[in-house]
């Protein structure tokens, strides 16, 4: 799979802009396309730390440790990451943490992998059955204001908060050929 390399969409730029100014300093993700441009940002920022991780379920836990050390994070993850993270999400319910995750979405408009499907679909569900507050990006000029207010539900508010970033707002992917 490639990804463009040309200047990112400026929602992008947003969701990061939003992270710094909430004070936002452990950014912990999966990698994934989607989150490429922010990810590529929290690494150049001396003033953040980006946690690569095997698997989503270990960003719940290192989000509440960020927490409990003094420190806001962020999850990023894939919308097949989120089934992962379900029995972890009970920690964030029982010690009432404050969490946010920006999902990417697969397995809605123009998916080309059958297997993004069925948890595209079960996400949302998912989320709100454990708690989780969910809020949809799905046009680049609101993008940044809603992840600016799901900060604010998280961190003021202390809501557990999940941002769709839409599969037509992060684009379309495809296989090629190399």
């Amino acid at each position: 799979m490639t990804q463009d390399t040309e200047k990112p969409p400026s929602w992008q730029e947003d969701i990061y802009l939003a992270l710094t100014a909430a004070g936002v300093k452990q950014v912990a993700y999966v990698p994934d396309a989607g989150h490429a441009h922010v990810i590529r940002r929290v690494h150049a920022d001396p003033d953040m730390r980006a946690i690569v991780l095997t698997t989503e379920e270990e960003g719940v836990a290192t989000c509440c440790g960020a927490w409990l050390g003094g420190e806001r994070s962020v999850l990023l993850m894939q919308s097949s990451g989120v089934g992962n993270c379900i029995n972890m999400l009970s920690l964030i319910q029982n010690c009432r943490f404050p969490f946010l995750t920006l999902v990417t979405m697969r397995g809605e408009w123009a998916e080309f992998n059958p297997w993004q499907v069925p948890m595209s679909k079960a996400t949302q569900g998912s989320l709100e059955l454990m708690g989780v507050t969910v809020m949809r990006a799905s046009q680049a000029e609101t993008a940044g204001e809603t992840v600016r207010a799901a900060l604010d539900s998280t961190f003021v508010s202390g809501e557990p908060m999940a941002v769709l970033l839409s599969q037509s707002l992060i684009g379309r992917k495809q296989w090629v050929k190399n």
